[in-house]
C-alpha cells in the first residue's frame, strides 16, 4: 500500500478527507503510523480562519497533537526503531539562534513546525527526532501520549508563572488547556479558581485536577460580576496573586488584568486572532505594579517535563479524552468542541466510516 488516509486544508472551512501518497524518511527521519491525534483549539481556528505559520501553502495536511508506531527509520538513527511506540512534540528550535543560545527556544527564530497528524501516517523531521519524540512506557495509551504537546505549553506558562505554595491562582478558560493550567497550579500548591464554560465533564475534570472553584461564565455572563466574585473569594477580596488566561479572547485578556492584587501577575497563554488589541488603565499598571508576561508555545524542557507529568500520571491525560471517532468525523468534533459537548477527541486516522 501506498496511499493514506488525510484530512486536506483547502481554504478557510474547507477540509477534505482524500487518498494520498504515504511520505518516505530521509536521513535522521522517522515514518510514524499515527494511532492517536487529538484535537486541539489552534486546529479548529486553523479550519475556520487558516494559519500564517502552520499553513503556509495548500492543499495541506494538519493536526499536531499525536502518537503511534514508528514504521521505518531513516539512514543514521539510533534511538529509535520499528515497532517502537513514540510520542512527539510538533516543535524543535534549531538551538543556534539569538534566543536559542539564551535559553528561550520556544522564540527560536528558525522554528521548525510539524504540521500533518490527522493523516495514517507522518515522518518526523530529524532534527525533532533528535530532541522531542519520546518512547512511550508500557502503561502509557495512545491518546495520553498525544496531549503532550499542549501540556508542555501550560507547562511553560506555569514556570513563567512563578506560583509559589500557598498563592491564590484564577485560571480563564475550561477549555482543556485551562484544565492543564489548573492542574499545574494545583500540583504547585495553588488555591485554584476556575473561570469557563461549566459542564458537567468540565466540572467533573476539574474537581479531579484540585479546582476549589468553578464560576461558570454561562450563568455569570457580565465579566465585572465574575471579578468581583474572584476577588471576593481572596483574603481583603484585594484579587489573585496570579491570574492566567487561556480562553483566546482579547476581552479575556482585560477580565485576568482586573482579578490580580497589587504586585501580583498576568500571564497571557490565550491567543486572540491577529490584529486583536486590548485597553489597560494606566493608574491601576503604575501603581498596582502589575507584572503582565505573554506566553507561546514550548522549550523543550517543557515538553520533557510534560510528557514525564502524563507518564507519572501526576496530570492524568484519561481525563482529557471525551471519546475516540474516525478521521472523516473530525469536523464533527470540532463542532461539539464549539458546543462545549466535549473537551477533547481522539481521532482515529486508520478508520473511515
Amino acid at each position: 500500500m501506498d496511499s493514506m488516509n488525510a484530512a486536506m486544508f483547502y481554504r478557510p472551512g474547507q477540509v477534505r478527507f482524500e487518498r494520498i501518497q504515504i511520505p518516505q524518511p530521509g536521513p535522521g527521519e522517522i515514518l510514524v503510523k499515527i494511532q492517536v491525534a487529538t484535537t486541539c483549539g489552534t486546529d479548529i481556528k486553523t479550519y475556520e480562519r487558516g494559519h500564517p505559520t502552520i499553513i503556509k501553502k495548500v492543499p495541506s495536511t494538519f493536526g499536531h497533537e499525536f502518537s503511534g508506531d514508528v514504521i521505518e527509520v531513516g539512514e543514521g538513527v539510533t534511538r529509535f526503531q520499528p515497532g517502537m511506540r513514540i510520542g512527539s512534540c510538533n516543535s524543535a528550535p534549531c538551538q543556534e539562534c539569538y534566543y536559542c543560545k539564551r535559553g528561550q527556544q520556544n522564540l527560536c527564530e528558525d522554528l521548525l513546525l510539524l504540521n500533518g497528524a490527522y493523516a495514517e501516517y507522518i515522518v518526523v523531521p530529524a532534527r525533532l527526532v533528535k530532541t522531542n519524540v519520546y518512547e512511550l512506557p508500557a502503561h502509557m495509551s495512545y491518546a495520553e501520549a498525544a496531549v503532550s504537546e499542549p501540556l508542555g505549553t501550560a507547562v511553560h506558562a506555569v514556570r513563567q508563572a512563578g506560583i509559589l505554595p500557598g498563592d491564590t491562582v484564577a485560571v480563564l478558560g475550561s477549555g482543556p488547556l485551562g484544565l492543564m493550567l489548573a492542574r499545574l497550579a494545583h500540583l504547585r500548591g495553588a488555591r485554584v479558581i476556575l473561570s469557563g464554560e461549566k459542564t458537567e465533564e468540565r466540572e467533573r475534570v476539574a474537581r479531579n485536577f484540585g479546582v476549589n472553584e468553578f464560576i461558570d461564565i454561562l450563568q455569570v455572563k457580565d465579566p465585572a460580576e465574575r471579578i468581583q466574585q474572584v476577588k471576593g473569594m481572596t483574603e481583603g477580596k484585594r484579587g489573585v496573586d496570579v491570574a492566567i488566561e487561556a480562553a483566546g479572547f482579547a476581552s479575556a485578556w482585560e477580565e485576568a488584568v482586573q482579578m490580580v492584587r497589587k504586585a501580583g501577575k498576568v500571564v497571557f497563554h490565550g491567543g486572540p486572532k491577529a490584529g486583536s488589541t486590548i485597553t489597560l488603565d494606566c493608574q491601576l499598571q503604575h501603581y498596582g505594579e502589575h507584572t503582565l508576561i505573554g506566553v507561546y508555545h514550548e522549550t523543550p524542557d517543557d515538553y520533557r517535563r510534560g510528557f514525564e507529568l502524563l507518564a507519572s500520571r501526576m496530570v492524568d491525560g484519561r481525563q482529557f479524552i471525551t471519546s475516540t471517532l474516525p478521521l472523516n468525523r473530525l469536523l464533527n468534533a470540532f463542532e461539539m468542541v464549539r458546543r462545549f459537548e466535549g473537551i477533547k477527541f481522539a481521532i482515529d486516522p486508520t478508520r473511515m466510516e
